[in-house]
């Protein structure tokens, strides 16, 4: 060993050694050795100090001197920074095969087997580092029934992907076991959902190949706060940890995260970092499924926009699950489990208030708290809202705030508190529309339909609001479904939540094309109405002829008409209401008057005076004296089915004015035939046949024979009533026989159920009971759903007096049932007659002829 004195003969001959083998400038040892020293004579030392080197290393062969430079004459390794360098870079397959034996005698550790995995990737023979692998977790399982550890799948997972921090390169500290824990704190005041929650964690359990679990639903219905909450209840089944991240698809103010950003959050998540995630995003999306090809991971994926967004974020590996939340179904995602969330029941959506404001303050005012939930739609976030208000402000009481909500048009104003909107949340859907190409059609509808004032939405309906045909409105509607911004309310039928309704009716366009595109609607709503009032009585009231800007939907069939009406009752009722309200279009009276009689056929009579009265008063004040005539006959037929025979004589002669004073006194037939019902109903026999024959003079000149059917028909209620029993049946004869010729079933069926009526008077049972069978039978064609109970009730007595009880039952039973589902009746009372030995004639019966 050789010691060496002084600072600069050390610092000459490690300058040499760093280089050895190599010559070194004069001037560059002068600059490193002596840098701190202003001697001038610097180049005379250092040749003083290489003399002395050479005495001291033993000749001048170990420092040799060439132009302008020295060289240290030994090989590299004798220099141990040289040597150590070249032996921690190692021979990895000497060690590689040090290890194999040693993991041989001892493979349930898995230290040396990860270090034989990492030396043999570091000789470039990955795919036997990863069949070390295999066979270790093998070992592992079959004897300890264990899989390995977090470490040792990281190391497989980075050699999988050939990561970068396994080169010797890379500093040591960036290989590390990363278990991430990213769930946001769960809510206090989650409430309810357990079903929802059952199902979840039955999906995310289960074996097989679903690994996706998307919970979809409108904005502020708790879909995140479903997921979070399940999520924690899940941790500790999942050995690699819990990555969230929010997409931002519906976040206001923020745009949707990119797939590569999402990849980004991910492979951070998983260990990597800065140049290991890959900028690329197939790169990214190839590196984040091979680090998860083995894992036991559970990914959320909250507030995702489309499946575009989703699609490169699913993990490689059957051991990963996947929880995702959006607006938006995600239909085509594959192997995937759907949630679809709603609103809260009224009982649920009543325990989340109290949760936020506080049970007692609740009990203390169940009735407004009963308000607020209904103000809100049963949305989770909508409640939070209004209960963050309450709480915020001791002073304000619960009823107070159900007050104001009760305005709607401050009601989205008011649910909005700190970061929390309802609003916010609805508009970033809507903008999201705008945006695409393909959702603008659906963002102008909304506005559109905003503005209709209907429960439910049609394609058929929305194309003549929209002025588009109808397979374009189709797809609007559609696209607003998939959106959320409207909700399924039946096969080709849509509604808004309350929430979502206010929203649209704010976004509405300039006030003239609202105004004709809800125009628009209530002619198409007219004109169909109007085609199925034809299709079912072909004698049916005239209503003259009219203009509308729409065709209507076309139907061709008494079925189709039937079916057309009873999906469209409330639509039509509410189309009638609008109408009512539009002091420049004079279609109100009429679409109100052929709503009348497409509801008087079924019995529906409870919401037909309300809106009669209004479009009464609108076709007043508009001076329309045909329509104001229709609307009084019209509900006179509603007041004397309902028994209220004065008002309906009252509403009847108004009428007959009104044809006068609109100059038509043609028009009188109906409301004089009418008048001869009502007072038949009331016992003025007399009254009832001169009221009749006025009816007949004026059908004689205009030369209707199917007016003039009509009116004997009626004619032979009289008779019978009368005691004019034969008469009666001759008369009823003929009109059966005049009605055949009229190719309408439905008048047809009327007329058979008089004859039967007829028949039973004049004691001729079987005959009428044939009469009341073939009545039924055509009724139900034509869809007379009232005329129907009536013949079946009368048929149950004949069958009862013809000594048949069982079948007379029978015909009772379905007569009350169709009388409890036009709301004639209410359930009580029909079990109430048919608790009776034979059952009293209820009053929608005794009220008809």
């Amino acid at each position: 060993m050789v010691k060496l004195a002084g600072r600069r003969r050390i610092g000459v001959l490690a300058r040499l050694a760093l280089d050895a083998g190599q010559a070194v400038g004069a001037a560059r040892i002068i600059d490193e050795v002596w840098a701190d020293s202003s001697a001038a004579t610097a180049a005379k030392q250092l040749h003083i100090v290489i003399s002395k080197l050479r005495e001291t290393l033993g000749g001048e062969d170990v420092i040799e001197t060439v132009p302008g430079a020295y060289r240290l004459t030994l090989e590299r390794d004798r220099v141990d920074a040289h040597l150590f360098t070249r032996l921690a870079a190692g021979d990895r397959h000497a060690v590689a095969a040090d290890l194999a034996a040693h993991v041989k005698v001892h493979p349930l550790r898995e230290r040396p087997a990860a270090q034989l995995m990492l030396a043999l990737y570091r000789a470039a023979r990955s795919s036997e580092a990863l069949a070390v692998y295999q066979s270790t977790r093998r070992v592992l399982v079959d004897e300890l029934g264990i899989e390995p550890s977090n470490q040792l799948r990281r190391l497989h997972q980075a050699i999988l992907v050939h990561d970068p921090v396994l080169d010797l390169g890379v500093p040591a500290q960036k290989v590390t076991s990363v278990v991430p824990a990213e769930l946001p704190a769960g809510t206090q005041a989650f409430t309810a959902r357990a079903a929802e929650v059952t199902r979840l964690r039955a999906a995310l359990l289960a074996d097989g190949a679903v690994t996706i679990t998307v919970i979809d639903g409108p904005g502020g219905v708790g879909k995140s706060a479903l997921a979070v909450h399940v999520a924690h209840t899940l941790t500790g089944h999942f050995t690699d940890g819990v990555v969230y991240v929010n997409l931002h698809g519906a976040t206001p103010g923020l745009a949707p995260l990119t797939s590569i950003e999402a990849l980004r959050h991910l492979l951070r998540s998983l260990g990597l970092d800065g140049t290991a995630v890959p900028a690329d995003p197939d790169e990214a999306a190839a590196r984040y499924r091979s680090l998860t090809a083995t894992g036991n991971l559970l990914v959320i994926l909250d507030n995702a926009r489309d499946v575009r967004q989703v699609r490169p974020l699913i993990p490689g590996g059957t051991g990963c699950r996947v929880l995702i939340t959006s607006r938006t179904p995600l239909a085509v995602l594959d192997n995937a489990h759907h949630l679809h969330l709603g609103a809260l029941g009224d009982a649920d959506a009543g325990e989340l208030l109290s949760r936020v404001v506080g049970a007692d303050q609740v009990r203390a005012e169940p009735e407004a708290a009963a308000e607020i939930v209904r103000l809100c739609g049963g949305i989770p976030l909508a409640l939070r809202i209004a209960g963050a208000r309450l709480a915020a402000r001791p002073g304000l009481t619960i009823s107070d705030l159900a007050v104001r909500l009760a305005d709607a048009t401050r009601r989205l104003d008011l649910l909005e508190y700190a970061d929390l909107a309802v609003r916010a949340g609805i508009a970033v859907s809507h903008e999201h529309l705008r945006e695409e190409l393909g959702g603008r059609d659906a963002a102008h509808l909304l506005a559109l339909l905003g503005a209709l004032e209907l429960p439910t939405h049609t394609p058929a309906a929305s194309a003549a609001l929209a002025d588009w045909p109808e397979h374009r409105a189709e797809a609007a509607l559609e696209r607003l479904l998939d959106a959320r911004l409207l909700e399924p309310a039946g096969p080709d039928r849509y509604q808004f939540h309350d929430l979502v309704r206010l929203y649209a009716r704010e976004q509405g366009a300039g006030e003239q094309e609202w105004a004709s595109a809800v125009r628009r609607a209530l002619h198409h709503y007219l004109v169909t109405a109007k085609q199925a009032d034809s299709l079912m009585d072909a004698g049916a009231v005239d209503f003259g002829h009219f203009f509308t800007e729409q065709p209507g939907e076309e139907l061709t069939t008494v079925e189709a008409a039937n079916a057309w009406v009873e999906r469209e009752r409330d639509n039509l009722l509410a189309a009638v209401r609008q109408a009512i309200g539009d002091a420049t279009d004079q279609k109100a009276a009429l679409l109100a008057n052929v709503t009348q009689w497409l509801f008087d056929r079924r019995g529906w009579f409870s919401e037909l005076i309300e809106v009669s009265e209004k479009a009464l008063r609108s076709a007043a004040e508009l001076e329309d004296w045909g329509g104001k005539a229709l609307l009084h006959q019209g509900l006179a037929s509603v007041q004397h089915q309902l028994g209220r025979f004065q008002e309906s004589l009252d509403n009847l002669e108004e009428g007959l004015t009104c044809w006068d004073r609109a100059g038509l006194p043609d028009r009188k037939a109906g409301m004089c035939n009418d008048l001869g019902i009502v007072y038949a109903m009331m016992g003025r026999h007399d009254d009832a046949l001169t009221a009749l024959e006025r009816a007949l003079a004026i059908t004689a000149r205009t030369g209707r024979a199917d007016h003039e059917a009509y009116v004997r028909n009626n004619r032979v209620h009289v008779y019978y009533r009368q005691g004019r029993c034969e008469e009666a049946v001759e008369e009823a004869l003929h009109v059966v026989a005049m009605t055949e010729k009229l190719d309408d079933i439905g008048s047809l069926g009327v007329a058979h159920d008089t004859l039967g009526d007829a028949y039973r008077a004049n004691g001729m049972l079987v005959e009428a009971a044939g009469e009341y069978c073939h009545a039924i039978e055509l009724q139900r064609a034509a869809g007379f759903t009232l005329y129907i109970a009536v013949s079946n009730w009368w048929l149950g007595h004949t069958l009862h007096d013809l000594g048949q009880p069982e079948e007379a039952w029978s015909c009772w039973r379905e007569s009350l049932d169709l009388l409890r589902e036009a709301r004639l009746l209410t359930p009580a009372e029909v079990t109430a007659y048919l608790a009776q030995p034979i059952p009293d004639t209820p009053e929608p019966i005794k009220n008809q002829l």
